[in-house]
């Protein structure tokens, strides 16, 4: 089998497994420094590079959820049982690395900030199917924290300016995801 047939056959089965059967596992560095080098290489306009991604891994994980997305959460909701703040306080620690990816477009006479935000959802694609490329669970999430500015700023973002365009959860897979329904073709394209 040739590589292009390879990489059709990929994209053909690959499946998202949700962060919430994932195992942390462990994500080898060689092979993450990998998928944020591969991630990057996106479609971009003029060369903006209108996006940055923050990676979250290790003791930072647990620091982001107790600090950050507990709080907001917290802030927002006066009163939470002891299970949702356990869900709340672990969101992150679900998987071994997360990568945060901003959507930060800059101000550009000829290119519209669209073009920008769909660059960085092209970077979250990359970043999802590179991982599952190396056979991690992966998973692209925009949860309720992804439209917090508590969150935003805590990742580097500017409230109003910048936003959240996904987090990519990279774990251990424990078993091949379920097949979803997937849309029919004839149902969706049309020839002009």
């Amino acid at each position: 089998m040739n590589n292009n047939q390879a990489i059709i056959n990929f994209l053909t089965i690959r499946r998202s497994v949700t962060a919430k059967i994932m195992a942390p596992g462990s994500v080898d560095r060689k092979h993450l420094q990998k998928i944020l080098e591969v991630g990057l290489r996106v479609p971009d306009h003029g060369a903006l590079k209108p996006w940055r991604l923050v990676v979250i891994a290790g003791d930072a994980r647990k620091r982001f959820d107790e600090t950050i997305i507990l709080t907001a959460f917290q802030k927002d909701n006066a009163t939470i049982t002891e299970e949702v703040k356990g869900i709340e306080s672990s969101r992150m620690q679900r998987a071994d690395v997360v990568i945060a990816v901003i959507s930060k477009p800059i101000q550009h006479k000829n290119i519209q900030q669209w073009e920008m935000h769909l660059s960085a959802g092209a970077v979250c694609t990359t970043l999802l199917y590179a991982a599952q490329s190396y056979g991690y669970a992966a998973q692209w999430l925009t949860e309720w924290y992804a439209y917090n500015n508590k969150v935003l700023r805590a990742l580097g973002g500017v409230p109003g300016e910048d936003r959240i365009a996904g987090f990519i959860f990279i774990g251990e897979k424990i078993k091949n995801p379920v097949e979803r329904t997937r849309p029919n073709p004839e149902l969706i394209v049309s020839y002009f």
